[in-house]
């Protein structure tokens, strides 16, 4: 499986994106700023492509989609939440976006999150972040 994150809008908060499963267009996602050099807790992760598993995420306390060698990062994740404070590098979901926001994020990652798990059990999962 393929998925395709497009950053589109850049802020001094926030980086919103759109995420294509396939080529088709699935979801907004939201990250921390684009920065030059990385700031602990702050920063999105850098362009490129990353391998996608599903593991057992000890923070959130259940199964999660992590990203896999990133470099200068740990234990990016996709999960819900709606602005830059509820990520610290990873990558968060919605259906609909604002200035610094996502919303209906807990639904868009179910969906997403199903189709993902569906996947992993046949397929490698890769995410190419531009």
């Amino acid at each position: 499986m393929e998925l395709n994150l497009t950053r589109v809008e850049f802020t001094d908060e926030s980086t919103i994106g759109e995420l294509s499963i396939n080529g088709a267009f699935e979801c907004y996602t939201l990250e921390d700023k684009v920065r030059p050099v990385k700031v602990k807790g702050m920063t999105a992760i850098p362009a490129g492509s990353y391998e996608i598993i599903i593991n057992f995420s000890e923070r959130f306390k259940k199964p999660l989609p992590l990203l896999l060698n990133v470099p200068n990062f740990d234990g990016v994740r996709i999960h819900p939440g709606n602005s830059a404070k509820d990520t610290e590098g990873c990558i968060l979901v919605g259906k609909s976006k604002s200035a610094d926001f996502v919303g209906s994020s807990r639904a868009t990652f179910e969906t997403l999150f199903e189709k993902l798990k569906r996947a992993a059990e046949n397929e490698k999962i890769f995410i190419h972040i531009v």
